[in-house]
């Protein structure tokens, strides 16, 4: 097979925060295939087909993406951040399992993307300086069970957490059942930073004592990250910095 498949991230929003090698692969497209804010993303060209589609249907866009390529085009799936975090990358290898012998054949390949959790966390500082989890708090394909399980495990681990789609209008409970466990269960003051829309005009950085944050600080375009209890705060002119050292008692 002529064709290629290459899944990229586009990072957290700016264009100077999308890496090189996938601006390259971007460049030589025939064809993008994403979700429609992120395809909206990429310049139009001559030569360069965009196919959009609605949140939800990743399965479907994989398809057609693998689809595409195996007819002999250049096709390249965008997901913001990194593709093999909570997006993407994932999606393509499941239709890639489930589908025609003949697209295992295919040259695939995964171009890494800045996430939106690295982000926040340079802005911030240094959270994730130390031992880190990250959780989607989605329950679209996973029930909020399995969710609070690991929530648990993680405070008893003492990570820091970095939370991925904390909150929609569709679900509000998520996020408002996650603070309430946290609460209850970390009798601290670690900081939690709300950061929404890094790198981006819209961009707004807070950080919140645990026992201060609400549920309506953050939505789906925020990333939440909690410190663990060895988190510090160093306090100075403008924004605090904060960070997790790197050993632990």
């Amino acid at each position: 097979m002529t064709g290629t498949l290459t899944i990229v991230g586009l990072g957290p929003g700016a264009d100077d925060l999308i890496t090189p090698e996938v601006q390259s692969a971007l460049a030589e497209a025939t064809d993008v295939v994403g979700y429609i804010p992120y395809v909206a993303r990429v310049a139009d060209r001559p030569g360069l087909t965009k196919h959009a589609s609605d949140n939800r249907v990743e399965l479907d866009r994989a398809q057609h993406a693998l689809g595409m390529a195996a007819d002999g085009r250049r096709v390249v799936v965008v997901s913001s951040g990194d593709p093999g975090v909570f997006a993407m990358a994932s999606a393509v290898f499941e239709a890639l399992e489930a589908g025609p012998a003949e697209w295992r054949g295919l040259d695939i390949r995964v171009l890494p993307g800045i996430t939106a959790m690295l982000a926040a966390a340079a802005r911030a500082g240094a959270p994730l300086g130390h031992d880190f989890c990250a959780i989607n708090l989605s329950d679209n394909l996973k029930p909020w069970s399995l969710i609070e399980k690991r929530l648990k495990l993680a405070v008893e681990a003492d990570f820091a957490m970095a939370f991925y789609n904390p909150r929609s209008k569709a679900r509000p409970q998520g996020f408002e059942k996650t603070l309430a466990l946290l609460q209850k269960t970390c009798a601290d003051t670690r900081p939690v930073i709300f950061a929404r829309a890094v790198s981006t005009r819209d961009e707004q950085v807070n950080v919140v004592a645990l026992p201060e944050c609400t549920a309506e600080m953050a939505d789906m375009r925020t990333v939440v990250i909690v410190g663990s209890s060895q988190t510090r705060v160093i306090h100075r002119t403008g924004a605090p910095i904060v960070y997790t050292p790197r050993s632990a008692p």
